[in-house]
């Protein structure tokens, strides 16, 4: 079967859904746990592990953006978010001396570069546009991307996906690489050779990794994961949730998106 995680992404305001006692033994009149997500597949999940969760509810926090919910997570504002990788939480870990922890993987994401013009990566032309995105930890996949297609060399001494612009030592087409906020990908599309993207933003503009994409890749460690803060780790509440969010109801809207299961 072909493997799609390119999923429509509506304008979402910051919003709060409540989601109880839709199927199941869920909503049983436990604690509610306030777990924020931003775009399909992640709303869809949230809502498939509410119907799943035992002793608890789940309420949805839904959120417009990447950085706010590992802000409120690590403000108490929620207790779980479901919007990102780890390598972006350990990011936000750093910059922000965070101790968010992911709890459990849940589906992979393929990313790819796309362009208007070309039909593979080979026809970059010399001193061609490429957009790459401004966060560190999407940046070093993407850079990874383009030295594995023989585009660009990186310093043998950069570690796998954290390699930055600094350790691009061979560029022999020239390129130009410009880095923009994954929000900003799509209108950068119109203007690059090439440009990264996640699945969730490149569908808006009718995009498919699988059929459109220039170079691809689905790595394990980019799963998208349930995160945590560190003390709550072993908690009671975050054990139901690891427990709704690998459900068998989860598994069936991840077999609706046709996205893979990371567990």
């Amino acid at each position: 079967m072909n493997r799609r995680t390119t999923l429509p992404v509506a304008a979402l305001a910051v919003a709060t859904l409540v989601l109880s006692g839709c199927g199941g033994d869920a909503g049983s009149g436990g604690e509610t746990l306030q777990v924020a997500a931003a775009t399909p597949p992640m709303t869809d999940i949230v809502e498939a592990a509410s119907e799943a969760i035992e002793g608890y509810e789940i309420e949805m926090v839904e959120v417009a953006d990447y950085v706010q919910p590992n802000t409120m997570l690590e403000a108490g504002e929620i207790d779980a978010n479901f919007v990102q990788h780890v390598p972006f939480m350990e990011q936000f870990n750093e910059g922000n001396d965070a101790s968010l922890v992911g709890v459990q993987p849940v589906y992979l994401t393929a990313v790819a570069f796309y362009s208007k013009t070309l039909d593979s990566i080979d026809e970059l032309p010399d001193g061609g546009h490429v957009t790459l995105p401004a966060d560190a930890a999407n940046l070093g996949r993407a850079l990874q991307m383009l030295a594995e297609a023989d585009i660009l060399t990186l310093d043998p001494e950069a570690e796998k996906f954290h390699a930055t612009l600094d350790d691009v030592t061979d560029n022999p087409r020239d390129l130009e690489f410009v880095q923009v906020e994954l929000l900003q990908a799509n209108a950068a599309y119109e203007e690059s050779d090439a440009v990264f993207n996640l699945p969730a933003f490149a569908n808006q503009i009718d995009l498919s990794p699988f059929e459109d994409g220039l170079t691809m890749e689905e790595d394990p460690q980019f799963a998208v994961t349930l995160v945590t803060r560190e003390e709550d780790q072993e908690s009671p509440e975050t054990q139901a949730l690891i427990e709704a969010f690998t459900s068998q109801q989860v598994l069936d809207v991840l077999e609706e998106f046709e996205s893979t299961p990371a567990f």
